[in-house]
């Protein structure tokens, strides 16, 4: 099968599309024929060493841990997905090698799901990773409809989710984003405000007491700025997926984990119409590295979504 791999750390042009053996199945694992991926900026963060330390890597490597397609296999323990079935999950295995960068993966039951019926390939591929943080941050800092939620980044991959998930629950919710992207804040449900200097005040002036819980996705600066914010009693109610030391501050620093039960909950949030993905451009396989440099650029709205032939 046709696969994007890589064989030493670089950056999008150690990539190359090459030809890798077929996946093999454990007991409780499904096979599925990719039909899209998405890219994530771990994939090139991974690719670089820059996660070398945390996470076990064998090369050659396919990146990739988002997939949607079909299960063309199923393992003799598998009681809940069959041959036929459209899925979707978040493949983060053991060690980083057999990515979903590829036409056929392996994965884990504990992996995957089903995918939302009203979600295309492209737009179920955009979600797991980043819903799934989005998500389990939320869920950390125990959002509900008597918060105001601060969310950072609320244009990119995991905060055009967040937004959604924490309106959903009824919270109200401000978003950070470059004035240009004003309008697509405001259409998912949050009041923008824009990054910088005057962070601050522009948060205070829509809400004067302060938010009650952060979704961080910048640290540094950001995340000072953010703990200023949160309001009296709301002391450690921030989640941060770029600052480990937002643990100093009472807060948690979140590293998604798969999640079938939490998959499922995101499958539905989109069949009720509760939660949509902007996919903010579409490649081929064959154009994983162009992808990547899109990525590397920063303020992608959305997601970049991978097509699979």
């Amino acid at each position: 099968m046709k696969a994007i791999t890589y064989s030493q750390y670089g950056g999008a042009e150690v990539l190359q599309l090459t030809e890798v053996d077929d996946p093999k199945i454990g007991p409780d694992w499904v096979a599925i024929d990719v039909k899209a991926t998405s890219v994530n900026p771990v994939d090139w963060k991974i690719a670089s060493g820059g996660l070398d330390a945390m996470l076990p890597t064998y090369f050659p490597v396919v990146p990739g841990w988002d997939v949607a397609g079909v299960v063309t296999a199923v393992g003799p323990s598998v009681d809940d997905l069959a041959v036929g079935d459209e899925v979707y999950g978040y493949l983060r295995k053991d060690a980083v090698q057999d990515g979903t960068y590829a036409e056929k993966v392996g994965a884990p039951q504990r992996c995957v799901t089903r995918k939302p019926q009203r979600a295309s390939f492209a737009e179920a591929a955009a979600i797991p990773l980043a819903g799934l943080t989005a998500l389990q941050c939320l869920d950390l800092v125990g959002t509900t409809g008597e918060d105001t939620v601060l969310v950072h980044s609320a244009a990119g991959g995991v905060g055009m989710l967040a937004v959604q998930i924490a309106r959903a629950r009824g919270a109200r919710v401000i978003g950070t984003a470059s004035p240009d992207n004003h309008d697509f804040v405001r259409s998912l449900g949050a009041e923008p405000v824009a990054y910088g200097d005057g962070l601050v005040a522009a948060v205070r002036e829509l809400a004067p007491d302060g938010v009650t819980a952060v979704l961080d996705t910048q640290g540094g600066d950001t995340l000072t700025q953010s703990v200023e914010l949160l309001a009296d009693g709301a002391a450690g109610r921030i989640a941060s997926v770029a600052d480990p030391s937002v643990a100093e501050h009472g807060g948690r620093y979140v590293f998604v984990r798969p999640d079938v039960a939490d998959l499922t909950t995101l499958a539905g949030l989109v069949d009720a119409g509760e939660m949509r993905v902007e996919v903010a451009e579409l490649f081929p396989l064959a154009e994983t590295a162009r992808a990547w440099e899109r990525s590397m650029e920063g303020h992608v709205r959305g997601k970049l979504v991978i097509t699979v032939p």
